[in-house]
């Protein structure tokens, strides 16, 4: 099958589509802020630069387009009828740099969250919560590191 916009015109409106600051990303970024959280945008310190990075949760969130990184079972998922072959290689190897990113950072004690596109624009405040959640076991699990090791600096913790 061929394509029905020319090849120019094909390449000027790839050209438009942004990996940044996108509306989904902009969008949980203002619902966090409003929350009280602090993060960084796009941090190239860290491997895949996330979206958002909580640095004091040690937390890195991707906001993942739907179309771009083939949500599983997603409407948005479609993949073009032209060039097909192309398209399937180059999603396959973008889910493949997403769990190797993600792999990377876990491996170095970072929490990774993943929001899909659909999910803020379907139930922003369902993703706000679950995020919320994670942050505050996060924060919990650190507290209570934090309360063993001072117990046993003081002495409370040795016979």
């Amino acid at each position: 099958m061929t394509d029905r916009i020319s090849k120019e015109h094909r390449s000027w409106n790839m050209s438009r589509i942004s990996g940044r600051n996108t509306k989904p990303e902009i969008t949980l970024r203002s619902l966090l802020h409003r929350e009280g959280f602090r993060f960084r945008i796009h941090s190239s310190e860290l491997l895949g630069r996330p979206d958002i990075v909580l640095k004091k949760y040690r937390t890195a969130i991707f906001v993942n387009g739907c179309f771009w990184h083939q949500h599983v079972e997603c409407r948005y998922a479609t993949i073009p009828t032209t060039k097909r072959a192309f398209w399937q290689e180059k999603f396959r190897r973008t889910r493949e740099r997403d769990q190797e990113n993600a792999a990377s950072l876990q491996s170095i004690g970072w929490t990774v969250i993943v929001v899909w596109e659909c999910e803020l624009s379907n139930s922003a405040s369902d993703v706000l919560a679950r995020i919320c959640d994670q942050l505050r076991a996060i924060t919990t699990v650190a507290e209570d590191s934090r309360s063993s090791r001072q117990r046993l600096s003081s002495g409370e913790g040795r016979k």
